[in-house]
């Protein structure tokens, strides 16, 4: 092959993991998830968008999603990850930051990101060691977002 077909498959190939690792998540259908969970029906989502000027949103993730993530974008939220790390790290909630103010490349600055957490129902948030896409919250208790520097989130857990 010659050295510029090389250079135009290397190209494509670059452009398709980065294309790769912006990965969506689409949100499960829009069912009855408005709302914190009633008991042990699903797992209650917050997510605190207060620091981009969008208020702060709950929801239900209905059943035992078996991640983090996945109660997330069972709640209704789209998830985007960074071009480096896919969902390892999640970049963007429903659009936020924008991709002016954040190009989700890489790990935004730890004055800027989504942190993680969970607390048991009306119980205290507790930052979570361990990643969204690790992590099993069961049925019956809340996970909570905040955009920020690692505060919680600014409501109670339902």
């Amino acid at each position: 092959m010659s050295t510029s077909v090389l250079r135009r498959l290397a190209a494509l190939v670059a452009a398709a993991v980065v294309a790769a690792g912006l990965v969506v998540v689409e949100p499960a259908p829009p069912a009855a998830r408005a709302a914190a969970c009633t008991g042990t029906s699903g797992v209650t989502v917050v997510v605190d968008f207060t620091a981009l000027g969008a208020g702060v949103q709950v929801a239900c993730a209905p059943g035992d999603p078996a991640t983090g993530l996945a109660a997330l974008t069972g709640a209704g939220f789209t998830v985007t990850g960074t071009a480096r790390w896919g969902l390892a790290f999640v970049c963007r909630i429903n659009g936020l930051p924008t991709a002016a103010t954040e190009a989700c490349i890489n790990t935004p600055p730890a004055s800027a990101y989504w942190s993680y957490w969970h607390a048991p129902a009306g119980g205290a948030w507790s930052y979570s060691s361990a990643s969204a896409g690790s992590y099993n919250p069961a049925p019956g208790t809340v996970e909570g977002w905040a955009f920020g520097a690692g505060s919680p989130p600014s409501v109670p857990a339902p």
